[in-house]
Order: structure tokens, then sequence, then C-alpha cells
């Protein structure tokens, strides 16, 4: 069971995903924050998987709320819930700790695809977030073209996993893609983590997006 907790300041639309969660057999509601101390709080006393985070609320926004809750509990999975489509929101959020990130207008589906990408560990964006990452990917490249991780060597290899995982390919496509084994593609992320210091696949992305390594 995918216990979930909600931090919006907009009381009607708080209802609205908890009536969506109710109607899964797979997840629960466990509290329900107006702003980002009270889910502070919530996430102190319960145990919750995913927190469903908005940026724009009271006293403390979802910014400052996700940062306090990645580092007292890096376990529990944060996906933004937002009006918000900018990079600058979605690059901001990604460094506060969040590992997905869709917009408010996404349908219900796609919430709890979301959900249940985030819960699992793995990232998930809407499409339009998809494109406004990929676009600061091109302009960072075209701004200043990086062929390798600069001061951190990768192989090419691990660079072209890379690539992937930015595009939101999984394991397995990867493999398809690169003509290698899936436990080879765990190798490589393995790797790449250890590399670069990092603790998921949403810091990938951030690394990708910061260093400009792509071909698009």
């Amino acid at each position: 069971m995918i216990k979930v907790a909600i931090a919006d300041d907009h009381k009607i639309f708080r209802q609205g995903v908890i009536a969506l969660l109710q109607a899964q057999d797979n997840m629960v509601c466990v509290g329900e924050a107006s702003d980002g101390k009270e889910i502070q709080e919530i996430i102190a006393n319960n145990d919750v998987d995913v927190v469903l985070m908005d940026i724009d609320m009271p006293n403390v926004n979802g910014i400052e709320a996700s940062k306090k809750i990645h580092e007292f509990n890096p376990e529990c999975k944060i996906l933004v819930l937002s009006m918000h489509a900018d990079t600058k929101y979605i690059i901001t959020m990604l460094d506060a700790g969040a590992t997905g990130y869709i917009l408010k207008n996404a349908d219900k589906d796609e919430m709890i695809e979301a959900i249940n990408a985030v819960a699992k560990g793995n990232t998930y964006y809407s499409q339009q977030v998809s494109s406004a990452i990929l676009q600061q990917l091109h302009a960072r490249k075209k701004a200043k073209p990086i062929a390798s991780g600069d001061d951190i060597p990768l192989t090419q290899r691990e660079i072209d996993v890379l690539k992937l995982i930015v595009q939101e390919y999984s394991n397995a496509e990867i493999a398809e893609e690169l003509f290698i084994s899936i436990r080879t593609v765990d190798t490589h992320k393995r790797n790449l983590l250890e590399k670069l210091e990092l603790k998921n696949t949403a810091g990938l992305v951030k690394y990708a997006i910061k260093k400009g390594l792509t071909d698009i």
C-alpha cells in the first residue's frame, strides 16, 4: 500500500485528489496540509511514501518544505503538483529533492501513474515538463558544448546511458537501444551514481541538465 500525503493550499483541490486516492486499491491518503509547515509535521509523525507537493503555499512554500523533507526523510518521495511549467521552477524543485513533476492540468490516470512511478524509486515528468527540461538541455548545449563529464570523466557508454535516462527510457528500453543487457544498464547506472556522488536517477537528470550532456 502506497501511503500518500498532499500539501496544497486549495482545499477543494486536496479533496479531489484524496477522493482519487481513495478509489485506488494500492493507495491511501495519510494526511493533508495547507502549507509547507503542516506537511513537514505530517511527515515527521507518519509513515509517508509519497508527498504530493504544491509550490505556491503560505507560510512555508513547497520549495523550502521539500528541502527540509529531503534532509530529514530522504526515503519519502516528493512528487510536485504545480501549475508552473517554467524551467526555473522545475530545476529548483529537482534541486530541492523532488523525483517527479506533473502539472495540475494532468488527468487522473497520469497522476496515478506518476505516484506509482515515484513510489518505486523512478522519476516521472509530465510531457510538458519533459519538453521544458529538454529545451533547457538544448539551450545549455548551444551556449557551452560539453562532450564529456567535464571535471568528472565519464566513459562514452556512460554518457550514452545518461542521455537516455534524461529522455525517461526504462532500463529495458536503454538495453534495447544500446544492444546491451539490462544487467549492464544497471551497472552503468551504479557507476554513474558512484562517480558523480549522487543518490538517485533524479540526481543524474539534474547533473545532465547542468552539464548539457545531450545530443538533442
